[in-house]
């Protein structure tokens, strides 16, 4: 709670129409006692009430949470320093005209001051009243007239910059109007109120030089009194003017010193919250090794020779028994902050498992198993994430983006033994398992005679037959592989994954490739999407890269390369041409063995009705692809038969075509043989020895291609 509600809140049983007089009586008061006689029990009243006010500021300064919380202290240091001040001349009014009289001429506050800390010995009084403005006026009041000039400096200095910082937050949204505008006027109090600070300070250190002078001008004033006026002689005049000045002295000097006590706490307590003593004992007491390090020294000082061991050995004693209580509770304070941490985690986690937006958000690539298939796998799900961490770190040394987490998940709608493969929450693949047995693949080669069912396996489609756990040794006896349950979904998964690239790299990925690059590329990727090219359609780009299963992990020679084309071509179909071009060698070496790149080409039939196809416009470029239906059927025949033989014999190799075809001809066989890469004759590189393995020589007759106007299934540019 602030002090200014406290306030209110305390003062709530005066109308708000009377306080205001009230206080204006109360100022108004002040003043006349400047100038009007007074009586002595007015004047304890006054000094009593100076007391009491200065032990309420200091007790207040002690309790807030933090500066603000006490504004309006300049205010309440001026009426309480003028107070004082007030009741120093109605004093020095009382010890000059009757001070003959006695001890108590002035009042009994002031006498019994007199008598109590002087004990009737005004060299004593003086003294301690000489120690007291020394410590008020060199100590505390210096020290907190240097901290609120540099806190109202820094405070001041400070203000654009945090203004400026409203405006931002406003700006981006994290914060609305309302609270834009209660933290304008936090800033506003701030400066205020360490500017006043500064001020205020001032009469803290005023205040301290008004009481030194006033006791000097009450000593020698009452000596010359009563030496004078009264005829007394000049050392009992010395004697009881000394007293009672000295008693003024004190009387006023102590509420000083804990005004000025009550600022320096209040303008040193900076940008700390809480109150004084959860500030202090809450920092100080928070360290049990230093604690622990005072302990040792306090005891070695209570061994030391000449030193008393009873004070030293009590405080070490203290040192190591709060060390020990603090070190407890911090351990104790630890786990409730855990515990309150996992409670409010599982909270948050249960909250976003009602919640209806919860339902919405799915994980881009899923594992979705049937009931008695979850079970089976229950005891195996670490092997299935290990397994998948080191699938997915080979997918990023080799494709060079991180694919995303795989979900695993259970879903009762699915067949019992059944596993659902989802990418973007729709299914790309699935298969049904036979549990407890293994997949032995066959191939083209014959069955072999052993307990089983024949089936596929899912993510090749080769031929295979599912024996029971038990027949593996037979079968790897057969020299025929053999893969487990996990091993099919992981190979599928795998496979799924791979055909999916180009959806799984998100704009986020994208982003973050760049922004992981030299600080050379990362400019040179701003400037290029500031003129030419966004970076969407770099994302487009990437896409179309990995949809034909091109690695992106040289990113610095796909920046190079399409920084030398987008200032010219903006179809990302045209700049991926020519990146390819350009990381070539690449290519090439994914593709060959020991150096030797085996190629299928493309005949000379099939090469001049693809290139017929291509419509160009006058710049030449490719607008359009029109092929008869019957040639891309006989096209689709052939290529398949034939690179599925050498697929089957596990050849590593790449359709070549021209140039201009070269996408339109991977269109079609993407659809046939997804896994085999077709290069144009441009991206072959240097240093690579050409091996034809075969020809799409086009022995089926090819018919000619319609005429555009009666051309209806014209194929579409390929998109990404």
């Amino acid at each position: 709670m602030s002090i200014e509600s406290s306030n209110n809140s305390g003062a709530s049983d005066v109308p708000a129409s009377k306080r205001d007089l009230v206080f204006a009586g109360g100022i108004v008061f002040i003043l006349a006692i400047l100038f009007l006689p007074i009586p002595t029990f007015l004047i304890d009243i006054g000094l009593a009430l100076s007391i009491a006010l200065s032990i309420i500021i200091l007790m207040v300064a002690l309790w807030i949470e933090r500066p603000l919380d006490f504004s309006s202290f300049p205010t309440i240091l001026l009426v309480a320093t003028m107070l004082r001040l007030s009741m120093n001349i109605a004093t020095t009014r009382s010890i000059l005209a009757d001070g003959h009289e006695g001890i108590n001429a002035a009042g009994y506050v002031i006498g019994g001051f007199s008598r109590f800390v002087m004990g009737g010995d005004f060299v004593i009084g003086l003294t301690v009243f000489l120690i007291l403005v020394v410590v008020n006026f060199v100590v505390i009041t210096k020290g907190s007239t240097r901290i609120a000039e540099v806190g109202a400096r820094f405070t001041l200095d400070a203000i654009p910059g945090k203004q400026m910082s409203i405006d931002a937050d406003l700006s981006a949204g994290i914060i609305d109007d309302r609270q834009a505008q209660k933290r304008r006027a936090e800033l506003e109090e701030e400066s205020s109120f360490f500017g006043s600070m500064d001020g205020a300070s001032k009469f803290v250190r005023g205040d301290a030089v008004a009481g030194l002078i006033i006791t000097a001008i009450n000593i020698v004033g009452g000596i010359i009194i009563g030496t004078t006026r009264h005829n007394m002689e000049l050392a009992e005049a010395a004697d009881v003017f000394t007293q009672l000045s000295v008693g003024d002295g004190l009387v006023s000097q102590i509420p000083a010193l804990i005004i000025s006590l009550a600022a320096g706490l209040l303008v040193s307590k900076g940008g700390t919250r809480g109150s004084a003593d959860q500030a202090v004992f809450g920092q100080l007491g928070a360290h049990p090794r230093a604690l622990q390090v005072v302990g040792v020294l306090l005891t070695c000082l209570a061994l030391a020779p000449g030193l008393p061991m009873l004070p030293f050995l009590s405080l070490a004693a203290a040192s190591f028994f709060f060390s020990v209580v603090v070190k407890r509770n911090q351990e104790e304070e630890k786990q409730t902050v855990k515990m309150e941490t996992m409670m409010a985690e599982e909270n948050v986690l249960l909250e976003q498992k009602n919640s209806v937006a919860q339902s919405l958000a799915r994980a881009d690539i899923e594992l979705v198993f049937g009931h008695q298939l979850s079970s089976h796998l229950l005891n195996q799900r670490d092997d299935i994430a290990q397994r998948m961490t080191k699938m997915r770190r080979k997918f990023a040394q080799h494709y060079g983006f991180v694919v995303p987490d795989v979900a695993l998940e259970e879903d009762l709608s699915l067949p019992p033994k059944a596993y659902r493969i989802r990418i973007h929450g729709t299914v790309a693949a699935g298969h049904e398992l036979r549990l407890g047995e293994v997949l032995a693949l066959v191939g083209d080669g014959a069955m072999p005679s052993l307990p089983g069912v024949e089936t596929v396996e899912p993510a090749f489609g080769i031929r295979a037959l599912s024996v029971p756990e038990g027949f593996e040794g037979e079968v790897e006896a057969l020299g025929l592989p053999a893969a487990d349950n996990v091993s099919v979904i992981l190979t599928h998964l795998s496979e799924v994954v791979g055909n999916n690239l180009a959806q799984l790299l998100s704009y986020k990925d994208t982003r973050t490739l760049f922004d992981s690059l030299a600080p050379e590329y990362r400019k040179l990727a701003d400037e290029l999407c500031s003129t030419h090219i966004s970076y969407p359609g770099l994302q487009a780009v990437l896409r179309l890269l990995l949809a034909e299963r091109v690695s992106i992990r040289n990113l610095t020679l796909v920046l190079e390369a399409v920084s030398e084309i987008a200032p010219h071509i903006q179809r990302p179909e045209r700049i991926v041409e020519h990146v390819r071009m350009r990381i070539a060698q690449q290519l090439c070496g994914d593709l060959a063995e020991d150096g030797r790149l085996s190629v299928v080409r493309l005949g000379p039939a099939y090469e001049s009705a693809f290139l017929k196809a291509c419509k160009q416009n006058a710049a030449g470029e490719v607008m359009d692809f029109d092929m008869a239906p019957a040639n891309l059927e006989a096209f689709g025949r052939e290529a398949d038969a034939v690179l599925q033989t050498h697929v089957d014999a596990g050849t590593r190799f790449a359709v070549v075509t021209p140039p201009a075809v070269r996408s339109y001809v991977r269109m079609i066989l993407e659809r046939l043989q997804p896994n085999v890469a077709v290069l144009s004759n441009l991206e072959i590189a240097r240093g690579f020895d050409i091996s034809v393995i075969a020809e799409l020589s086009g022995a089926v007759p090819v018919a000619p291609a319609p005429p555009p106007e009666a051309a209806t299934n014209a194929m579409p540019e390929p998109a990404v």
